[in-house]
């Protein structure tokens, strides 16, 4: 199990916000296309194993897709699941499995001081799809609608789903923010902690996306959907022969709590969120702006009080279009420049595909051990650099050691010009 124990001392502890304003991670939730559990997770990235398989969806056909494989039914009911979405059904998966890994005593604790914060790129989508889908086998005859639909497709539902599961009455919502969702839930989770709006935060994201035909049809007819022979080398961020995007499902949840509550139960922690920013390009719907995300990373750096050079590692956003992975990269190079120095940066979309809402907490999930074990993992099918993403510390292929790892940032934008950035320090 990752994680140390609060009872060791820390350079943090003696600096900057008091305990009970601190917030650290003490549990983590997640499927992702290649793995069930953040040691799972964690090994395949490791060892270079994808999670990209062939797939076929309504209309479009074959294609390609980041599809988990995580049991629905171990906490909960065939008509639970039947009833509910596959955002919810991830989302309780991930609750679930971050609560246990916690170590709270779940029987103990009080319900209404719980949050859930969910992050989402969209929702709803892949419920009205399939049941207009079936209704169209009634002549569209609206007797047979589905009685379900609204509560399924309300943007409150997957946080919603995971409430009822988990018997939380404390404050539950999703936040839409596109690609950047995930870690727009952390951050959520961050403020509503330090304002005492809850004593636990459930915090991460949710994508259901491979379920919905709209969204491989959409990517399909911007040119943006990625192709290859092999799947598991369809997505490579950064690469020459780069194509688009392959669509990818998954989940990841976080326990989050004040430091102070966390020391005080003897709980074991991943990290602490150190700093985070959030803004806008106001811009384009699509093409991203490298200036202004270049700022939201200044920002979050300076909220955290240190500088880009004592970032260890950089996960970075790149989605494998050609556009993005370059403005990315600009901005990148904006904040650290472009000559040798000891950042490293990776990417993991390489190995599971876009997993849009959830992306962020997934890829921040999967460098967090690298705090334990000084491994800074690879971004897979880097065969041919494009010189436009040109990054002096890109990790390519195979994982780096790099020793002490202390810091960590996670780039995470989204359409219509939403850019976030968390950074996660080492206790």
């Amino acid at each position: 199990m990752f994680g140390v124990n609060l009872s060791v001392c820390s350079k943090a502890a003696i600096v900057g916000r008091p305990d009970q304003e601190r917030v650290v991670i003490t549990g983590v939730g997640l499927t992702a296309p290649n793995g069930n559990s953040l040691p799972e997770f964690r090994r395949n990235l490791l060892e270079g194993r994808s999670g990209v398989v062939a797939y076929e969806t309504r209309y479009l056909g074959p294609t390609l897709a980041g599809v988990c494989n995580f049991d629905e039914l171990r906490y909960q009911k065939r008509k639970e699941v039947r009833r509910g979405t596959r955002a919810g059904g991830i989302g309780i998966f991930c609750a679930r499995e971050a609560v246990a890994d916690s170590g709270l005593d779940w029987d103990a604790v009080d319900r209404s001081t719980v949050g859930i914060y969910v992050g989402v790129t969209e929702h709803g989508n892949v419920e009205t799809e399939n049941e207009i889908f079936l209704l169209s086998g009634f002549d569209y005859d609206t007797q047979y609608w589905s009685h379900h639909h609204n509560p399924r497709t309300v943007a409150n539902n997957p946080a919603g789903e995971i409430s009822l599961n988990l018997g939380v009455t404390g404050p539950h919502y999703t936040l839409g923010a596109a690609c950047a969702a995930g870690n727009a839930g952390i951050i959520q989770g961050v403020q509503m902690l330090r304002l005492g709006d809850c004593d636990v935060a459930l915090s991460g994201g949710v994508s259901e996306s491979i379920h919905t035909f709209g969204i491989f049809a959409s990517f399909h007819s911007q040119g943006a959907l990625a192709r290859h022979d092999d799947p598991a080398q369809a997505s490579r961020p950064f690469d020459l022969d780069r194509n688009g995007i392959v669509v990818a499902e998954g989940g990841c949840m976080f326990v989050l709590e004040r430091l102070s509550d966390a020391r005080r139960r003897g709980a074991k922690l991943y990290g602490e969120i150190a700093g985070y920013a959030m803004n806008s390009d106001a811009t384009d719907f699509v093409l991203p702006d490298p200036g202004r995300q270049a700022d939201c990373i200044r920002l979050a750096l300076r909220r955290a009080e240190i500088g880009a050079e004592e970032i260890d590692i950089v996960s970075t956003h790149a989605t494998g279009t050609t556009s993005g992975d370059t403005q990315e990269c600009e901005a990148l190079r904006r904040v650290w420049g472009n000559n040798g120095h000891h950042t490293l940066f990776n990417n993991t979309k390489s190995f599971i595909g876009h997993a849009m809402g959830a992306a962020g907490a997934l890829e921040l999930a999967g460098n967090l051990p690298a705090f334990d074990d000084g491994v800074c993992h690879a971004t897979i099918n880097l065969d041919r650099p494009d010189p436009a993403c040109q990054l002096p510390g890109l990790v390519a292929n195979q994982p780096r050691e790099a020793g002490q790892i202390h810091t960590i940032l996670n780039n995470s934008f989204g359409m219509l010009g939403i850019n976030s950035v968390v950074i996660v320090r080492k206790m």
